[in-house]
């Protein structure tokens, strides 16, 4: 293996680990021996690409929490066909989707902002610019679907997808709280009548 490939190997290691370990045991409670335990490298393997936690903290929500988002939430609604099916289907089957493990655990983004999102203003940067790509797509297909008639036109578009953003976030949350999915179904429900009222 090439310098350069084993160097890009090491760090997608320290990404994948760290991300797990946040997720699992909180940004808090991770320190970088715990991360240097779970890959097995050296910390002169960690501090060659990254100065500290803070940086290592940034480069996770900015590459893998980031990713996580934009392909389970954000990408859905760039597709072509009706804007209120496409809402549905991003929001209630990305939810009947996740693992026990990832009900259990909740939302590693919102997990984040509860445990960091006000301790540094990186940490706000880099989780808000999540959010806000998130907001525009759905501000996008909002708009969309309000120029092809599918959604009625008074609708705020700003307004419907902070909400749409905040009760899923809000459900991912508190889901934690539960043994099983009752919480989520009333949640579906909820949000199936709510998407309804959407409509054209």
């Amino acid at each position: 293996m090439e310098q350069k490939q084993k160097s890009e190997f090491t760090k997608q290691l320290i990404l994948n680990e760290s991300f797990k370990l946040f997720y699992s045991n909180g940004f808090k409670s991770t320190s970088i021996d715990k991360v240097m335990l779970a890959t097995k490298l050296t910390k002169g393997a960690f501090y060659h690409h990254y100065k500290n936690k803070k940086e290592l903290g940034i480069a996770v929500i900015s590459s893998k929490v980031k990713q996580r988002v934009y392909d389970g939430m954000i990408a859905p609604l760039y597709q072509p066909g009706n804007a209120i099916k496409i809402l549905k289907n991003t929001f209630i089957e990305r939810l009947k989707s996740f693992s026990i493990l990832e009900k259990q655990h909740g939302c590693p983004m919102n997990n984040l902002i509860n445990e960091i999102g006000d301790n540094e203003t990186v940490y706000q940067i880099a989780l808000k610019k999540i959010i806000e790509e998130w907001q525009a797509a759905l501000i996008f297909l909002i708009d969309r679907g309000k120029s092809e008639n599918s959604i009625k036109k008074n609708i705020e578009s700003k307004a419907v997808a902070v909400y749409l953003i905040s009760a899923f976030e809000g459900i991912r949350g508190i889901r934690k709280l539960y043994t099983d999915d009752a919480i989520i179904d009333k949640y579906i429900s909820g949000l199936s009548i709510y998407l309804q009222n959407l409509e054209a």
